[in-house]
């Protein structure tokens, strides 16, 4: 059933509801790198004297040069892992255009889901971005000594995290917070292998960058699968308890 509800996804790539969140959120996470590295420009810029005594080679005005040119190297290698999470983050920030554009495919019925305030976008896009950040940077260690097995893991401690934060934000536009915490705790294995299988291609460059939508797009299915009772409720805001 989850590779149904993948499968659904990929059925509705086309819609320009998708695409304009894929676009924003490559924008918005080019932006983001770019202004990180021009910052790390500039504190080479700053720190970095211009020339310094090398001991027995004499004077070296190099230095500054040689540090912007390795930065660079470092930051295009570490784009495709580092834009993952800032593309999901991104994402995240838009996750009600992709849900809204699933059910007005394929769940016409239900009415307009209340929008989500900005502050709760906001919020919980940065707690998902740190979490994600975190998590994956203290298991780092366990991803290098874990051999064969550090792929599998990776899939397993992302999975995790995919599942359990963009089913929650799914799951929030109809049932509030609370309810939608419940209904992830009552059925959190579910969730955690939809999420894994999400988590796979996010160790594919580039690939991974595009997950985001598609695992925005593949939960809004399995939330009305799971809770097939609580989808046409739609409540008030305060009722949810935003």
């Amino acid at each position: 059933m989850i590779l149904i509800d993948m499968l659904r996804a990929l059925g509705q790539w086309s819609d320009p509801r998708f695409r304009r969140v894929i676009w924003l959120g490559l924008g918005l996470s080019l932006a983001l790198l770019v202004a990180v590295y021009a910052l790390l420009l500039g504190l080479i810029g700053w720190f970095v004297p211009a020339q310094i005594d090398l001991p027995l080679l004499g004077p070296f005005g190099g230095l500054s040069a040689l540090l912007s040119v390795g930065s660079l190297l470092v930051m295009l290698a570490l784009s495709p892992i580092l834009m993952m999470p800032v593309a999901s983050a991104f994402t995240g920030f838009f996750l009600d255009d992709v849900a809204q554009a699933v059910e007005d495919r394929h769940y016409p019925h239900l009415a307009k889901a209340p929008d989500v305030p900005l502050y709760d976008q906001l919020r919980d896009g940065f707690n998902y971005f740190a979490l994600l950040v975190g998590v994956n940077i203290l298991a780092g260690g366990v991803y290098l000594f874990s051999g064969p097995l550090a792929l599998p893991v990776f899939w397993a401690v992302n999975g995790y995290l995919l599942g359990r934060e963009y089913f929650q934000m799914v799951a929030m536009r109809r049932l509030g917070r609370r309810g939608a915490s419940d209904l992830r705790a009552a059925n959190w294995f579910t969730i955690w292998a939809a999420g894994t299988m999400m988590a796979a291609p996010l160790s594919i460059p580039i690939v991974n960058l595009f997950v985001p939508v598609l695992g925005a797009a593949s939960f809004t299915h399995l939330f009305h699968r799971l809770s097939p009772a609580a989808a046409p409720s739609v409540r008030t805001s305060q009722d949810r308890g935003w």
